[in-house]
């Protein structure tokens, strides 16, 4: 006696690779996270003048 048309499995191929897909994607860190914070935490001498200009015009003399 074969099974009736409603007792067949789902197709699950689609939904476990999606969420293999995500669960990879949250796992690990995007690459442009990783490079903004290797960058240098220090500010060149340049961007200090820069700020300093910034906070005169703006009428913070201290």
């Amino acid at each position: 006696m074969t099974k009736p048309i409603s007792d067949r499995p789902e197709e699950k191929g689609t939904i476990r690779l999606r969420e293999f897909t995500r669960q990879d994607r949250e796992s690990g860190i995007h690459p442009a996270i990783m490079a903004l914070r290797a960058r240098p935490q220090t500010r060149g001498e340049v961007n200090r003048k820069a700020v300093e200009y910034a906070r005169i015009e703006r009428g913070h003399m201290s």
